[in-house]
């Protein structure tokens, strides 16, 4: 779809291999935008690099499909867009004090620990701009699902009676739509503004790994293309691909200096999810 925002297609299933799989399947078949399916439970979810994404029934497993026009530089932005649209719907179940912040790219905490995660997979469409995109979000609804590297949360660990994944997967969807909309109006920026709210305050230290090597600086905002923009010796440098670290790299921990800081190739950002 070039233009405009399509309606969604919704359908659910008791059980899948993985949502992204079957979405991913549909748009090498030419299906059209407004896609998404839910699987109640997920016998081969996965995230970022693979990683396993434990699926238990009662939590939100899903993935759609967009067809957007614009160029594929801009791709960091609909990443950003589903983030806002997740963080707003779970917002709005939660009580006013609740801790709710956004990692860059993909992670939504609360209280600081992982209840919900995105993995953006998108192609280009061979003249410069973008084919399709399907995010995969996984959110603990229920239950929190342990992971060997950093605490998880639920909503209902929250101490609120946890949304039906389909009850969920429509009011999310409703956002996705009207984040859209407001994107097509007024580009960028009311977005941006709206990531910010919950993510880290500037200046904050980030470490980013990636590939091969640890960038170190001070989160420094975000890019008029939606990449993290880390503020190192005084220098901002665009970053489009990573992990946030929690913490310092254990040498820097001990004492040491810690990895010198490179300007990064681009590339695309993506994390955890459901589809996952």
């Amino acid at each position: 779809m070039t233009g405009g925002v399509a309606a969604w297609r919704l359908t659910v299933h008791e059980e899948l291999a993985s949502t992204q799989d079957v979405v991913l399947a549909a748009a090498a078949a030419g299906e059209p935008e407004g896609l998404a399916v839910l699987a109640r439970r997920q016998t081969a979810g996965r995230g970022t690099q693979g990683r396993p994404w434990h699926s238990t029934a009662g939590n939100l497993h899903l993935s759609f499909l967009w067809r957007p026009a614009g160029p594929a530089r801009e791709l960091p932005q609909w990443g950003l867009l589903v983030a806002v649209a997740l963080a707003e719907t779970v917002a709005e179940l939660l009580p006013p004090d609740a801790e709710l912040a956004l990692k860059w790219p993909n992670d939504l905490l609360l209280g600081g620990a992982k209840c919900a995660g995105i993995l953006t997979e998108a192609a280009p469409d061979g003249q410069g701009g973008i084919g399709w995109i399907i995010p995969g979000i996984g959110v603990n609804l229920r239950e929190a699902p342990p992971l060997p590297d950093r605490p998880t949360a639920s909503l209902a660990g929250a101490g609120i009676a946890p949304p039906e994944p389909a009850a969920f997967a429509e009011r999310f969807l409703a956002a996705l739509g009207r984040w859209r909309q407001q994107q097509q109006a007024a580009g960028f920026a009311p977005m941006r503004e709206a990531w910010m709210r919950f993510g880290p305050a500037l200046g904050t230290p980030l470490w980013v790994r990636q590939r091969h090597k640890m960038l170190s600086g001070r989160f420094a905002g975000l890019a008029e293309d939606g990449r993290l923009m880390l503020e190192v010796e005084g220098v901002r440098i665009p970053v489009a691909a990573g992990e946030l670290a929690s913490m310092p790299p254990l040498a820097t921990r001990a004492g040491n200096n810690a990895p010198a800081a490179e300007t990064p190739r681009r590339g695309r950002a993506e994390g955890p999810a459901s589809g996952a």
